[in-house]
């Protein structure tokens, strides 16, 4: 998606609350109007002369008033109404002229905010202006004559008192007409910003996902192909004591039989292997590429090791009788027990211990990996490390639990069966 900016944004159009709130705001000016029309009537205050009867002054204050109903639906429309409306009332003298400017005022400011074009937006309210001083220039050109000699008897300024009527008025109006435009293009461009950072937002989503996604893809092809090469350990094993029980088959049946059996247990955590290697191989797609044989179980004390020569009070700790792993196991504990570790040092700030530990269990092995510091920035559950470590968690159908720990610091603990340790081991 890319994000339009300028004239080339064309705002949405009102939703229906909108416009419920329009048709009940167009409705409750036209009511404010008519009362201030009956005000107006009821003081005599005619400032634009004899005004016409009483049925045709109703008529230009709902005709100047009531198409706000429509404000956002057809704000060019309105726009266009409620200005000629205006010019027409004054030209027939209609007293009713403050909710009538206020009309005038909310149609242009409409204009400018909701306007789906904004050249003729930019057009029609320039037009609407000029049109405005236009008529205000006849306006006083037609009624200056008609002023009483006595209407400035009281002037004492230094500048002609029909000059200064003139000049007020124009400042008064470009002030009113300049804060219609002013606030209508301030509240499109706020409306554009906002649409700007909506599109951008979900770019951003979009972007995350496709990076987890990505790591995820990344991850599995690296199990896979670490799983890939345990599974042609298992194999190559098998041709050996397949080869070693046919050599002994007729001189030494207890050796044969001992050979058999080691390639049934063999054949069945290579099996098993497999299983979890095309479970991976189905969930995402890549492309491998050549790489470093994996570490295993047996590189965690160097791992502790780095992090003590980054400045860290490592420990190590082994808990429970170790047993032989499965070397996709073993490299997946290796792996999980790295990434903990990076993360401390990147992440942990103040991180002073760290401590790793390994537990044999009855049916499981643990790893669990704490620290004494603070997180550099909110935790990120979808952090590729932490992808990465649950990716290799599940392959195994283990958990993974990964957050601060109480009393402060970091917790990474995972899980692992060991329903094929002894398959293995055999």
């Amino acid at each position: 998606m890319t994000t339009t900016t300028g004239d080339q944004w064309r705002r949405p159009g009102p939703t229906p609350e909108q416009r419920r709130l329009d048709l009940y705001g167009g409705l409750a000016v036209t009511v404010l109007a008519l009362f201030s029309l009956t005000l107006t009537r009821s003081t005599g205050a005619f400032l634009l002369g004899p005004p016409p009867s009483g049925p045709e002054q109703v008529f230009w204050t709902v005709a100047g008033t009531l198409p706000l109903i429509w404000r956002r639906r057809y704000p060019a429309v309105t726009a266009l109404v409620v200005s000629a409306v205006f010019i027409a009332a004054q030209a027939r003298s209609a007293p009713e002229t403050q909710l009538s400017s206020w009309a005038l005022f909310a149609a242009l400011y409409t204009l400018g905010a909701w306007g789906p074009d904004r050249r003729l937006a930019r057009r029609l309210r320039v037009g609407i202006i000029v049109t405005m001083f236009a008529w205000l220039g006849v306006y006083y050109a037609v009624t200056v004559g008609s002023i009483p000699p006595d209407a400035f008897a009281r002037a004492v300024g230094p500048v002609p008192p029909v000059l200064a009527a003139i000049v007020s008025g124009v400042l008064i109006n470009g002030l009113y007409f300049g804060v219609a435009y002013f606030f209508g293009e301030t509240a499109w461009l706020a409306a554009r910003r906002q649409h700007e950072l909506v599109e951008r937002a979900e770019e951003l989503r979009r972007s995350q996902a496709e990076a987890r996604g990505r790591a995820v893809i990344g991850e599995r092809v690296r199990i896979a192909r670490e799983l890939h090469d345990v599974v042609a350990h298992h194999v190559s094993v098998m041709g050996v004591q397949a080869s070693a029980a046919r050599r002994v088959f007729d001189k030494d049946a207890t050796k044969a039989r001992a050979a058999l059996a080691a390639i049934e247990e063999t054949a069945r955590t290579a099996v098993d292997e497999l299983r979890r290697m095309l479970g991976v191989l189905r969930a995402g797609e890549g492309t491998p590429e050549p790489v470093a044989p994996p570490a295993g179980v047996d590189q965690v004390a160097a791992v502790v090791e780095r992090a003590r020569d980054a400045g860290l009070r490592a420990t190590l700790g082994v808990y429970g009788d170790p047993v032989p792993l499965p070397e996709s196991v073993s490299q997946a504990v290796h792996r999980v027990v790295q990434e903990a570790v990076t993360n401390v040092i990147k992440h942990a700030s103040g991180a002073t211990v760290l401590d790793v530990r390994l537990r044999y269990l009855a049916k499981e092995v643990e790893v669990d990996v704490t620290d004494d510091g603070r997180p550099t920035r909110p935790p990120n559950p979808d952090g590729l490390g932490l992808v990465g470590m649950r990716e290799r968690v599940a392959t195994h159908g283990g958990t993974l639990e990964a957050g601060p720990r109480t009393g402060g610091g970091w917790r990474v603990r995972a899980r692992f069966p060991l329903a094929v340790a002894v398959a293995e081991a055999a």
